[in-house]
């Protein structure tokens, strides 16, 4: 599973754990819903200052909102 896979589905968890929609992520977060779609299934490259703003949504650190997207040594990740 490439990283972008990996980071959609921390994030949908995260997402479901606190009990948000993906459009309340996308309000608070100021982005598109169908954005806040693509991201949790791993069609799209967020910024940092995308991760910022969803970390700042889920109100976790960006380390927390990153810390389950583990990257396997030796394994490159397609782009």
């Amino acid at each position: 599973m490439n990283v972008r896979a990996q980071f959609g589905l921390a994030m949908q968890r995260l997402r479901r754990a606190r009990g948000l929609s993906q459009e309340d992520v996308a309000g608070i977060s100021e982005i598109d819903r169908a954005y806040v779609g693509r991201l949790e299934r791993g069609q799209a490259n967020p910024t940092l200052l995308m991760l910022a703003r969803l970390a700042d949504a889920f109100e976790v650190s960006l380390s927390d909102l990153l810390r389950s997207v583990k990257l396997r040594t030796g394994n490159r990740q397609k782009s």
